[in-house]
């Protein structure tokens, strides 16, 4: 038997897939697992910010199309990169233990984010952490910086005076000795699902979505249904700064979540806790509670900004 797994080719997607791909060697020894690497439409376009090209499916829908064309039996994601909606046909069948989700400066200079001199240029490829970086530090100057893990590194010695990264993708590339400081979720909350992986396969495949459920973590699976759920109900994608981190004890998931404005002048923030069998509808309630404090208005006013971009300059 041989289980062909759908990635990226950037060296943390391989990564990712090559650790899933262990896993699954290691409860069925024996196991064939190779990858299908692919180029999604995300890693092809560098150039401009996510917001301006499509946002998330960016980087999902090659790959969920392997699936479905059965060139492949699994497909694995950075779990932030999926949107809140599946392709049809297709389900997560596990979501494996989480990396540490919080967000990673990286200044060989200046180290923290308080000794950064006033202006300083600090590369981000994200709204949400530019928002808050902006909140927390209005001098600062944010700007886009895309590419691989390396490549943004790069960024921090070369011309930019600080670079903000996922801290797990940092740890999981071995990386994580250039994070001079890891903000607290106090700091700059994460993006939903930051530091999950996504296990996907078609719902019809009932083998390995079997193989695949052996690998889930209840608790991570938990945290992220919450987040996700009020991913789903803001409707928010790359376009707007939106934030939700998901802790889980004791049976309970508390759920903190956060709309911000693009210059990071307007936050609507918000946490609730409940039972883990009622993460999702956790989440969707915090949802309608932000959207009915402001960030509503928010999300509109960042939708025309989005529209404005996009539209053909005469």
């Amino acid at each position: 038997m041989t289980v062909r797994i759908a990635t990226r080719r950037s060296p943390l997607a391989k990564w990712q897939a090559n650790h899933v791909a262990d896993l699954l060697r290691q409860r069925e020894p024996g196991l064939e697992v190779v990858l299908h690497e692919l180029m999604t439409r995300g890693d092809r376009i560098l150039e401009v910010p996510l917001a301006q090209v499509g946002g998330k499916g960016l980087f999902v829908k090659e790959i969920e199309d392997a699936l479905i064309a059965g060139d492949a039996e699994v497909a694995v994601h950075s779990m932030k990169d999926l949107p809140a909606l599946l392709a049809d046909g297709l389900a997560i069948g596990a979501v494996p233990l989480r990396e540490d989700p919080r967000d990673a400066l990286c200044s060989p200079r200046w180290k923290t984010l308080d000794r950064l001199p006033r202006g300083a240029r600090v590369g981000t490829s994200s709204l949400r952490r530019s928002a808050q970086l902006k909140a927390l530090r209005p001098d600062l100057q944010t700007e886009v910086v895309r590419g691989n893990v390396q490549t943004r590194l790069d960024k921090a010695s070369q011309g930019l005076d600080a670079v903000v990264l996922a801290y797990a993708g940092l740890r999981r590339l071995g990386l994580d000795g250039h994070a001079t400081q890891v903000l607290s979720p106090e700091e700059m909350l994460p993006a939903v699902a930051q530091g999950a992986l996504a296990l996907e396969a078609r719902a019809g495949d009932a083998a390995t979505m079997t193989r695949l459920a052996a690998l889930d973590d209840a608790d991570t699976r938990h945290r992220v249904e919450a987040e996700r759920g009020f991913l789903a109900r803001i409707e928010g994608g790359c376009q707007v700064p939106i934030a939700g981190h998901a802790t889980v004890a004791g049976g309970q998931v508390h759920l903190r979540a956060l709309v911000a404005s693009l210059d990071g002048a307007r936050i609507i923030r918000g946490e609730r806790r409940g039972p883990v069998a009622q993460a999702r509808a956790l989440g969707v309630a915090l949802a309608e509670e932000l959207l009915g404090q402001g960030a509503d208005a928010i999300l509109k006013e960042a939708e025309g900004h989005a529209v404005g971009l996009a539209a053909p300059k005469r």
